[in-house]
C-alpha cells in the first residue's frame, strides 16, 4: 500500500508505523510492540464461501463452504503462530469472512493476543447485530469493497442490490463507530465513476479511500482484458492524487491510498516534484524508500482457507507449504524454495528495464503476478509499469 495522503498531505495513518516507521503509529502500540519489525502482514482467507460472485475476485470464491477449511482450533493455533512470529495485522478475507460461524471468536482470540485485526468483506452482511458482534470482538478496521456506483457495482458483484446493502453496512460500521474504509478496483467498466465514488465518500462520511489496480489471479484473470492501459492507468492514479490534494486543501481528511501498482511509488515522488517542489518530493522519496516497494514474499503474505501459504493474496498458483504440517513462521523463513529465496532478494533477480530502474528501491518491480500471467516470467518487468524511459532512466 502506498499512502497517497500521508505523503502529499501529511495526513497521520494508524498504519504509519508499518509503512514508513512512524513512532506515532497506533500498530506501534501493540503488545508486541518490537517484534513485528520486519514481519509480514497475513491475509488469512478464512473461507472460500461468498454470498456473491464478483467478477474479479482473485479467490475464485463459491457458494458453499470447503470441507477442508481450517478448523476454529486449527486457526485458533494459526493465530498463536502469527503472533509468536510477530505478525502485526492478521487480515481475515474470503470469500466473504462473515460467512464463517467463528468468526467473531476468531478475530476476538487475534484482538486479545494482540494482533491489529483487519476485516475484508463485501459489507452486504453487516447488518446492526453483526456490526456489534464485530465491536464485540475487537476489530480494527472493516475495509469494504464497492467497485462504482450502484449499477455498475451491482453487474460486477452478479447481485442486485448489493449497493444498497453495502452502503447500510458502512453505514452501521459509523454508527457503531467502526473504522470503515472503502475499496475500489479500478477497471475499464469502472474507470469513468472514479470521482462519483470519492463523491460517494464524502456523502458517507468514510474517511478511508483504498484504490487497487486489478491483478490477474482467479476470476480476476479472466478480467485482464478490461483492464486499463498503460496511458488510461496514468491517468487515473493523476486524478487520485489531485484529487488527494483538492479535498485536503477543502479540510476534509480522508485518507487516499492505492494497492497492487508500486509504479505509483515512483510516480508520486515525480508529481510531488511538479506539484509541490523538489525538497518536499525528496522527503516523499525518503518515506516511500523506507515502504519498499512491492512486499510479495517479504512483508505481505497469503494464507488461504486450507492453509496454504502463498507469496501474495493474488499469487495462488505457489505454494510454500501447509500450516498444519509445518508453522508459518518456519515457512516463511524457508528459503530453500527457489521462489521464496527470490522474493527475498528481488533485486537481483528483476530483468529488463526493472534491473536498471533508478526507481529499483521504492519499487521492487511492482507485480510479480501480472509479469507472471503476462510474460510467463515472474522476473520479468510488470507489464502495467507506466513510466516513460526517460523517467525511469532519469
Amino acid at each position: 500500500m502506498i499512502g497517497v495522503s500521508k505523503l502529499l498531505c501529511g495526513l497521520k495513518s494508524e498504519s504509519d508505523g508499518l509503512r514508513y516507521g512512524d513512532p506515532s503509529s497506533k500498530v506501534e502500540q501493540i503488545k508486541h510492540e518490537g517484534k513485528h519489525r520486519n514481519k509480514p502482514v497475513v491475509v488469512w482467507n478464512a473461507t472460500v464461501k461468498c454470498n456473491l460472485s464478483c467478477r474479479h475476485c482473485y479467490s475464485s470464491a463459491q457458494r458453499s463452504t470447503h470441507p477442508d477449511e481450517l478448523t476454529t482450533e486449527e486457526a485458533k493455533k494459526l493465530i498463536d503462530d502469527l503472533y509468536e512470529f510477530g505478525t502485526p495485522v492478521i487480515l481475515f478475507s474470503g470469500g466473504e469472512p462473515l460467512m464463517r460461524d467463528d468468526i467473531f471468536e476468531l478475530i476476538n482470540y487475534a484482538s486479545e493476543k494482540g494482533l491489529r485485526t483487519v476485516l475484508s468483506t463485501n459489507g452486504t452482511l453487516l447488518s446492526q447485530g453483526i456490526t456489534s458482534s464485530l465491536v464485540e470482538a475487537g476489530v480494527d478496521y472493516a475495509g469494504v469493497s464497492i467497485d462504482g456506483l450502484e449499477e455498475t457495482n451491482d453487474e460486477f458483484r452478479g447481485q442486485e442490490g448489493a449497493f444498497q446493502e453495502a452502503l447500510k453496512g458502512i453505514r452501521n460500521c459509523i454508527k457503531k463507530e467502526v473504522k470503515v474504509g472503502l475499496r475500489y478496483t479500478i477497471t475499464r467498466y469502472n474507470a469513468n465513476q472514479l470521482e462519483g465514488v470519492i463523491d460517494l465518500l464524502r456523502e458517507e462520511e468514510v474517511n478511508r479511500y483504498c484504490f487497487y489496480h486489478l491483478d490477474y489471479s482467479g476470476r480476476g484473470e479472466e478480467m485482464q482484458k478490461h483492464d486499463l492501459s498503460k496511458d488510461e492507468t496514468r491517468d487515473r492514479v493523476r486524478s487520485l492524487f489531485n484529487m488527494s490534494l483538492d479535498l485536503h486543501k477543502k479540510g476534509e481528511n480522508i485518507e487516499v491510498l492505492t494497492v497492487g501498482n508500486y509504479t505509483d511509488a515512483p510516480f508520486l515522488y515525480l508529481y510531488a516534484k511538479e506539484k509541490l517542489g523538489k525538497n518536499r518530493a525528496e522527503k516523499i522519496y525518503t518515506f516511500l524508500k523506507r515502504n519498499g516497494g512491492d512486499g510479495t514474499g517479504e512483508t505481505i503474505a497469503d494464507i488461504d482457507f486450507k492453509g496454504d501459504v502463498h507469496p501474495n493474496q493474488f499469487w495462488r498458483d505457489h505454494t510454500f507449504g501447509n500450516i498444519r504440517n509445518r508453522s508459518f513462521q518456519e515457512i516463511w523463513t524457508d528459503t530453500s524454495d527457489p521462489v521464496m529465496k527470490g522474493l527475498k532478494n528481488k533485486e537481483n533477480y528483476l530483468k529488463g528495464k526493472c534491473a536498471n530502474c533508478r526507481f529499483l528501491k521504492i519499487c521492487k518491480g511492482g507485480s510479480r503476478v501480472r509479469a507472471l500471467k503476462v510474460k510467463n516470467d515472474m522476473w520479468a518487468p510488470d507489464p502495467k509499469c507506466y513510466l516513460s524511459k526517460n523517467e525511469i532512466s532519469g
